[in-house]
């Protein structure tokens, strides 16, 4: 007699179910071209089947026919272009969902238009209420120079200020935001960090960069969670609207996770997260991932976030010589050398993945030293070492990244906004091997790319424009700023792809159109690779499919 007892049918059944492949799809995209990223070449017309939250089958449309059912819902493409998910390698995105619903002082071209702007807005504040946001950029105010808490202060008398520039290294403070930090003409300003004062009184004028940065913003009151929910509850949507589907959320905070985790357990996600933490919480980091483990296909830790330097639009970049326009000053680190190096090496050791912002070449060629040293001292591993922004590369440093595997995880944006005034900082010579992304590819780096937002729009077909064109946003160079360095539609989409997915570990999952992989799936209105390049970015979005569900149609 067997001692084995027979498994119960309605088990057997669900295992058999679990195994083999669905019949029918829930989604069946068809009447477009479809670019799989499985290759560097252009679409071919076809359909995508997709059934559990998972792709099915990729192939041509009379083929996939057979697994159409009376549920299946038909996706028609209408002659558009079919791609993976667009996968964003580098943003602040609740900052993203907060900024949505503030002050917007981007394109406010004057200093008279910056002061009216803010004074609109407080007028909609209650009295103490912080005012937050802006992303100013005084490079539109043909010379005029820095903002002054004076210009704003008769405006916000109820209200203290706190607005940043758009690249977030330095923010303008009105005297009520100064006084309620505790900052006074005898505040020293912290290492790493600059506080730009009058220069006949020694008065702060307040412009904070920086380290210093924290000496306003440790008096402004956290949100709630309920508030943070809600401005991620608007990223979310807005990332849905642009073919978002995926981000590597870095200088995330704890608290940023919980509110990540909150909307996913009320099933309200509709992107997937890696959430990059401070590096000087490595050991925190790493206790949580080992008694917890990273988390899941939604939301997870991905690794650690540190800084090297500034930005080169707050002439806090590294560089090995000084600015071109500011004599004798070359920028400055946020930490020494020697605690990059600490945190670093110990966070590695920790089996953990680190990214670190680099923009000035100096900053770039100490990190990249770091790495290998450290790669060299603890041996072969699958580390992924990031660069976020690696944008002034010295040309003796460009081929490190491929050799030593290093992802330079970059932002093409920046170029074409950083294009019309950048020459100016660093001159003529430098900017060659500015946003290099065509030399980085030839010598063997993975390129990721990103946003940044809110320093830079989210919209990835933005980036795809910027990275093949090279057109700066003032028109001055239409056939592109260094134009050596443009890449073509196939390589910027491989970048916002598999690049970004391979910057997350997570390859396997996603980033292609092939079975088995996750159903992240976008949908754009016309062909990317037909378009004349200077017409790329009047695409739009018309379906993001998100885990097999349709999150947004236009």
């Amino acid at each position: 007699m067997s001692r084995h007892r027979p498994r119960p049918l309605g088990l057997l059944c669900l295992s058999l179910a679990a195994c083999s492949p669905p019949r029918t799809a829930d989604i069946m995209i068809t009447g477009g071209v479809v670019w799989t990223g499985l290759s560097s070449g252009g679409p071919q017309r076809g359909a995508v089947a997709i059934a559990r939250g998972k792709i099915l089958a990729v192939g041509d449309s009379a083929e996939l026919a057979r697994y159409v059912g009376p549920r299946t819902e038909v996706v028609r493409a209408d002659g558009g272009l079919v791609l993976p998910g667009l996968a964003d390698a580098h943003t602040h995105f609740t900052d993203g969902g907060f900024q949505l619903a503030s002050l917007d002082l981007r394109d406010a071209a004057t200093p008279q238009e910056f002061v009216r702007r803010i004074a609109a807005f407080a007028q909609t504040r209650k009295r103490g209420e912080w005012i937050l946001g802006g992303d100013w950029d005084h490079t539109l105010w043909r010379g005029a120079p820095l903002p002054r808490h004076e210009w704003i202060d008769s405006v916000t008398p109820d209200n203290p200020v706190f607005v940043n520039r758009l690249d977030g290294h330095e923010a303008l403070a009105n005297a009520a935001a100064m006084k309620a930090a505790g900052v006074t003409r005898g505040t020293a300003a912290p290492a790493g960090g600059e506080i730009v004062r009058d220069a006949r009184t020694g008065e702060p004028i307040g412009i904070f960069k920086d380290r210093a940065l924290d000496l306003i913003g440790r008096a402004i009151p956290p949100p709630s969670p309920e508030q943070r929910d809600s401005a991620l509850a608007r990223a979310l949507a807005h990332a849905a609207s642009l073919g978002v589907t995926a981000t590597a959320h870095m200088s995330a905070s704890w608290e940023d996770l919980a509110s990540y985790r909150r909307l996913e357990r009320a099933g309200r996600l509709t992107l997937r997260v890696a959430v990059y933490l401070p590096l000087e919480s490595w050991r925190t980091v790493a206790d949580t991932v080992g008694r917890l483990g990273p988390g899941d296909d939604w939301v997870k830790i991905g690794g650690l976030k540190g800084y090297m330097d500034g930005s080169a639009g707050s002439r806090t970049a590294y560089f090995f010589q000084p600015y071109s326009d500011s004599a004798g000053y070359s920028g400055l680190l946020q930490h020494p050398e020697a605690d990059m190096r600490q945190w670093i090496g110990a966070a590695d050791a920790a089996g953990l993945q680190i990214a670190v912002h680099a923009i000035g070449d100096r900053a770039n060629a100490i990190l990249l030293a770091i790495y290998d040293s450290v790669a060299r001292a603890h041996g072969p591993r699958d580390r992924r070492f990031r660069v976020e922004h690696a944008q002034h590369l010295r040309p003796e440093d460009i081929p490190l990244f491929g050799k030593l595997g290093v992802i330079p995880s970059m932002q093409p944006y920046h170029a074409i906004d950083d294009g019309r005034w950048v020459q100016q900082r660093i001159g003529p010579e430098r900017i060659k091997t500015t946003y290099a992304f065509r030399t980085l590819l030839d010598t063997g780096a993975k390129l990721a790319f990103g946003s940044d937002w809110t320093v830079a729009p989210l919209d990835p077909i933005l980036g795809v424009y910027a990275a093949v064109t090279r057109r700066t946003l003032d028109g001055k160079n239409p056939g592109g700023w260094v134009p050596q360095q443009k890449i073509t539609v196939a390589e910027a989409l491989r970048a916002y792809t598999v690049g970004s997915a391979y910057a997350t570990f997570d390859e396997a999952k996603r980033g292609v159109l092939a079975p088995g992989y996750d159903a992240d799936v976008v949908v754009i209105d016309r062909n990317l690779f037909t378009l004349p390049p200077d017409s790329l970015d009047r695409a739009r979005v018309r379906y993001t499919i998100v885990g097999g569900k349709v999150v947004f149609r236009r």
